[in-house]
């Protein structure tokens, strides 16, 4: 039984009452044409997907992406970042936080139409101080088009690339989509993800039948796998990494591109190890060539301060979902990634 709490107003609504200035989408442009020379490989630039787990906190958020908008300025020969501004949230049982467009205030009760408000405005800010803008997760595909005007890149989840839905919309995106290997790391899941998101559909969203040409720019991430003991398995090493690059040739896809996430089932959620799991892809890279052509970048899960706490441990900065790497690590880590490419 479902109730009706609010209505939603639709997205045209909240891009009229939270729009992009004229000088905001001249950055947006320009960021989007040089990430999609990446992913294409025009560009020889190495992406950068870093931030935290979920965007819990305005004002912590921002304060982030303004240390990360001056590394990125010392490193803007070789790298390319695009931040994590992730407002979604998915919970593999279904409790706990879902992000600030459940939960404006993770402190309050859900409340949707003020989320949306709030991830709208977040993202306005986010590109204004800092000039970067960002990648956050397509966990609900309907939700999409009320910021799809503010995001530079997307993902699909590890539980949500499987979903027909996800997928067909995915076709339809005018920007990079990084859809995930599943929660099994059966690669054949995911490489039929990534050929259905490069086909054209024509099929039922938000209550139209609607067109897509099929998104050329949607690509691998690798984020290791759960086995059926529920044990973390890799999938980030070099054999891996080979594996994917043979799949990628035998799929024959546009724009072959693999990100490596190096946290989550990669680290055996040990955000720690992160550092050095990118270390191990970046050799792996510079050793194999077709690896260098093929692994475009790495997603980082980081914040303000290291590891995680519960909702209103009051800690400025500090994740209340997954644990993340902290700020002075993060920014050394950037560093010596920018030094070995």
């Amino acid at each position: 039984m479902f109730r009706t709490v609010n209505e939603i107003p639709n997205p045209e609504y909240f891009k009229e009452e939270y729009p992009l200035s004229p000088e905001l989408v001249a950055i947006k442009q320009n960021r989007d044409r040089e990430l999609r020379a990446v992913i294409t490989g025009t560009d020889a630039r190495f992406l950068l997907i870093v931030g935290p787990c979920s965007a819990d906190n305005a004002d912590a958020v921002c304060e982030y992406l303004a240390k990360l908008a001056a590394v990125q300025e010392k490193v803007k020969d070789t790298i390319f970042i695009v931040p994590r501004v992730y407002t979604n949230k998915p919970r593999t049982n279904g409790q706990g936080y879902k992000g600030m467009l459940h939960q404006p205030d993770p402190n309050f009760a859900p409340n949707i139409s003020e989320g949306i408000t709030a991830i709208r405005k977040l993202h306005l800010r986010a590109i204004s101080e800092s000039h970067l803008t960002a990648a956050d997760e397509m966990l609900y595909p309907e939700n999409y088009v009320f910021i799809d005007d503010l995001l530079s890149y997307h993902a699909i989840g590890a539980r949500s690339v499987e979903n027909q839905q996800h997928r067909l919309t995915t076709s339809g995106v005018d920007a990079p989509v990084g859809m995930k290997n599943p929660t099994s790391g059966d690669l054949t899941i995911l490489f039929n993800s990534i050929v259905a998101a490069q086909c054209a559909h024509t099929f039922l969203y938000r209550q139209e039948e609607v067109v897509t040409d099929g998104n050329p720019l949607a690509h691998a991430i690798l984020r290791g796998s759960v086995n059926r003991h529920g044990e973390n398995r890799p999938n980030y090493h070099y054999e891996y990494l080979v594996n994917t690059l043979e799949m990628y040739n035998q799929y024959q896809l546009k724009n072959p591109a693999v990100i490596v996430d190096v946290n989550h089932a990669n680290s055996n959620k040990q955000f720690g190890e992160q550092p050095r799991i990118a270390k191990e892809i970046i050799h792996s890279r510079n050793y194999n060539k077709d690896l260098h052509r093929l692994i475009k970048g790495l997603m980082i899960e980081s914040y303000l301060v290291a590891g995680a706490q519960k909702v209103g441990g009051g800690v400025h900065g500090k994740s209340i979902t997954d644990p993340c790497l902290g700020w002075s690590d993060t920014q050394r880590l950037i560093y010596e990634i920018a030094e070995k490419l």
